[in-house]
């Protein structure tokens, strides 16, 4: 048909504008790779996790002794009177003294009821929880960017079905036209074709504007690594054979928020060991080494020293037993059997909530096979009909109302067709999502 050629022809113009006028193509994986190198939320989660690494790194110093040094010095001068009931008195001024000391004091802790065992413990599982959180930041990045990416290819067809009912408009206008010169049509159905043209025309430019404001909300996703301007891929690739069972199989060792429950519970139990140590006695060792000197440059009193010095260590054990403290070690421990119970809880609140969520996506990813299917074939169908519609509409046995139904039903099957697609791509990443398979 006439109708085919010109279709083939606008195809082939608009390729030909596009190749001329082509930008940087970014693949999905690029933004992904950008996103994960430069995404704000994972470079504050980064953050987190180099500072939780750095505490796992220097834990062992709990194990250590304290040993700490002092030293000073102190000059004086001072004045002076004495009185005695046997020798005359003494009296002066301008003495001048000065004293020197020093120090070295050790104190290790020997036992307190283990409880420096539990806080490395303790420590090493905040270090694997911010292991989990930095995944966990990944993994709801990555599904961002892909919805995101995957959102700018839908409008990006979109607009080539905006453009496809524009060629379809300008052979009306140009029908109704030609009807109109030769006495055989209307000026309304001119006027209408016009409006209708004018229309496609200004959907494409919003159309247009949409896709500009994604790119950027999509660079602001990774960090600002993309060019100012680029384009994205044109089609969307489906995974239509995803099995629920696949996707909750050990679902509790790969769902990032369920992995964070039950870390969060592993720490609880660890921070109730910490608060029942505090029951036991701390036993520590304690040694000193002490230096002092003391030197008068002059002195009233004749049966005192002019210059002294003391020297020597010590060590010895001691222990501190808790045996009355307002019974803030029974509160504690409380506390720390609540939160415990509290964390238990949370486990099996997240597991059902998962568990839940991947029965709602995996249903929404079958429906939205299911419409994909339908409206495939819908769409050849308006194809079709539209062709006809328009070829009648040549030969003059049908009005414009009938063609422009014809594209009106056209114009939905595209908008359907195409928010399928994207609606099964988005059931599909969130189910990857809440495996946590969504990178590997």
């Amino acid at each position: 048909m006439e109708w085919k050629k010109i279709i083939s022809i606008v195809t082939i113009v608009c390729g030909f504008n596009f190749s001329v006028q082509a930008q940087q193509m970014i693949t999905l994986q690029e933004a992904i790779a950008a996103g994960l190198h430069s995404n704000y939320d994972i470079l504050l989660l980064s953050n987190d996790s180099v500072a939780a690494a750095t505490d796992q790194r220097y834990v062992y110093g709990a194990f250590l002794p304290n040993i700490n040094a002092t030293a000073g010095t102190l000059w004086s001068t001072s004045a002076q009177k004495q009185k005695f009931d046997t020798r005359d008195d003494v009296e002066g001024s301008g003495i001048k003294t000065g004293n020197i000391n020093a120090a070295v004091n050790l104190n290790w802790t020997l036992f307190d009821g283990l409880k420096m065992f539990a806080t490395k413990q303790r420590i090493d599982e905040l270090y694997n929880l911010g292991r989990i959180n930095l995944k966990a930041q990944v993994v709801n990045t990555t599904a961002e960017i892909i919805n995101n990416y995957y959102l700018i290819v839908r409008q990006k067809q979109l607009l080539k079905a905006i453009e496809e009912q524009m060629s379809i408009n300008e052979e009306r206008v140009k029908l109704a036209d030609r009807k109109l010169s030769v006495g055989l049509g209307t000026k309304p159905e001119l006027l209408q074709a016009k409006v209708d043209l004018n229309a496609q025309k200004a959907a494409h430019l919003e159309q247009q504007t949409t896709m500009i404001q994604l790119r950027d909300q999509l660079n602001q996703l990774t960090g600002m690594q993309l060019p100012a301007v680029y384009e994205v891929a044109d089609s969307i690739p489906l995974e239509l054979d995803m099995n629920i069972s696949d996707i909750q199989n050990q679902i509790e060792t790969s769902n990032p928020t369920i992995l964070q429950a039950l870390k969060g519970a592993d720490i609880a139990k660890i921070s109730l060991k910490e608060a029942k140590a505090s029951r036991w006695p701390t036993v520590s060792f304690v040694s000193a080494y002490n230096f002092t000197r003391n030197q008068n440059q002059n002195n009233i009193n004749p049966f005192s020293s002019t210059y002294s010095r003391n020297k020597g260590y010590n060590f010895g054990f001691t222990a501190a037993i808790p045996i009355l403290n307002n019974l803030s070690v029974n509160r504690n421990i409380r506390q720390a059997q609540l939160d415990v119970e509290y964390q238990d809880i949370a486990v099996s609140k997240q597991m059902s909530l998962v568990n839940v969520w991947i029965k709602v996506a995996f249903n929404s990813y079958q429906y939205q096979i299911n419409a994909l299917r339908l409206e495939e074939e819908n769409i050849e169908l308006a194809k079709e009909n539209v062709m006809i519609a328009l070829e009648r509409f040549r030969q003059g046995v049908s009005t414009f109302l009938e063609l422009r139904e014809a594209q009106k039903s056209l114009e939905e099957a595209y908008d359907r067709l195409i928010a399928a697609r994207y609606n099964t791509k988005l059931s599909e990443t969130e189910l990857l999502r809440l495996k946590g398979e969504i990178i590997r």
